[in-house]
């Protein structure tokens, strides 16, 4: 009898085929919280990792204490958000990393599995080019042990996102295990 599948994983999935795409989720017995955990786990180079960062913005800028949305980032494992380029090509000039409650609030995940589509609400994605230097990527599947792997274009095509440079490019070798795979 087949195990029975999470929801979470469930959600990626469902999302993924309401657009036609059909993603084969893999779970492993270790963590892929990390997109140095997963590049170990799945046996690929640290940047075909995709990590999704979540980023609030004020809906209304010249407010300070106004209604917050979020913003997901999709950047290479060995990368890093750079805040002036989201801010720039997302139009929100006074964005800031998610705390891990609104991320989760945001997306209906925790961090560590954190999803680039299938969120709980309609979320603005920036994918960085640098994703494009890959035939495959692999993603965070709604938990912190399960991962899909697709092509950047299909990527940027399931999440909606505007594909812009938002990341400063990091040496691989400076990426340490601690860099989350999707937050």
């Amino acid at each position: 009898m087949p195990e029975p599948v999470h929801p979470a994983h469930q959600r990626v999935r469902d999302a993924a085929r309401q657009r036609g795409v059909d993603i084969e989720i893999v779970t492993f017995d270790e963590s892929t919280h990390t997109a140095q955990e997963a590049a170990d786990a799945i046996g690929v180079q640290l940047g075909q990792i995709v990590k999704s960062l979540v980023f609030m913005a004020p809906l209304d800028p010249a407010r300070v204490d106004g209604e917050l949305e979020p913003v997901i980032a999709l950047v290479r494992g060995t990368d890093r958000v750079d805040i002036a380029k989201l801010a720039s090509v997302s139009a929100r000039p006074r964005i800031r990393r998610a705390s891990a409650d609104e991320a989760n609030a945001a997306t209906g995940y925790a961090i560590g599995g954190i999803p680039p589509f299938g969120h709980r609400q309609r979320i603005a994605v920036v994918m960085d080019p640098a994703l494009d230097g890959y035939e495959q990527v692999w993603a965070a599947a709604g938990t912190a042990n399960a991962v899909f792997a697709i092509a950047p274009a299909t990527l940027a095509m399931l999440s909606g996102a505007l594909v812009a440079p938002c990341a400063e490019q990091a040496d691989p070798a400076a990426a340490t295990a601690s860099t989350p795979n999707c937050s």
